[in-house]
């Protein structure tokens, strides 16, 4: 498996970057089309893995990170004394849940869907980067809207949403033909 000049800018800027880089930048970066982008990171991802390197090279839905390998774990952690991160309440994992299939949802459809309080869970989850917001609601009071982040995909180890397991969803409307209408309700007597 030969690594190509594409390959390598690709490693070279996922390294220098430390973060998420889309593949439309790094396409225009290196005056290639993004379709060949996402084959060569592809590549890289391959010989990375096939090679056991200590790092590898994710794809975060339309983004690409280079992070450490999962097998060096215990090593980093005791070379850079970090700390795992804190583990989800069931609460927190709960609001994250329904944030993740439902997105974007406001605080307001969590909580209507749990039946308690969510605004501890849904802070902790925005201290914890793993929910961000994703604009305002445009109802009266424009409430905050909240999707998940690549934070969240790496964190589950995923590439995209799209591999969640399905579950099936539930809706908090009224079913369509058990609306109360106006004609349904009694008529209000007048006083004389």
């Amino acid at each position: 498996m030969e690594e190509t000049e594409v390959q390598r800018a690709i490693e070279a800027i996922l390294f220098a970057a430390g973060e998420s880089v889309e593949a439309q930048r790094i396409a225009m970066a290196l005056e290639v089309d993004e379709d060949e982008i996402h084959r060569e990171a592809a590549a890289l991802i391959n010989r990375l893995n096939y090679n056991r390197a200590g790092v590898r090279v994710v794809r975060l839905e339309n983004a690409y990170q280079m992070v450490s390998s999962g097998e060096m774990s215990a090593a980093v952690t005791r070379a850079l004394e970090t700390r795992k991160p804190p583990k989800l309440s069931p609460s927190q994992l709960e609001t994250l849940t329904i944030i993740a299939y439902y997105q974007p949802a406001t605080k307001a459809y969590v909580e209507q869907l749990r039946g308690v309080d969510s605004s501890y869970s849904v802070g902790a989850l925005l201290n914890k980067q793993l929910i961000e917001e994703a604009g305002r609601l445009n109802v009266p009071g424009r409430p905050i809207l909240y999707k998940t982040t690549p934070a969240f995909l790496r964190t589950f180890g995923l590439s995209s949403l799209d591999e969640l397991p399905e579950i099936e969803k539930v809706s908090i409307g009224v079913p369509e033909g058990q609306q109360l209408q106006m004609q349904d309700l009694p008529a209000r007597e007048e006083p004389t």
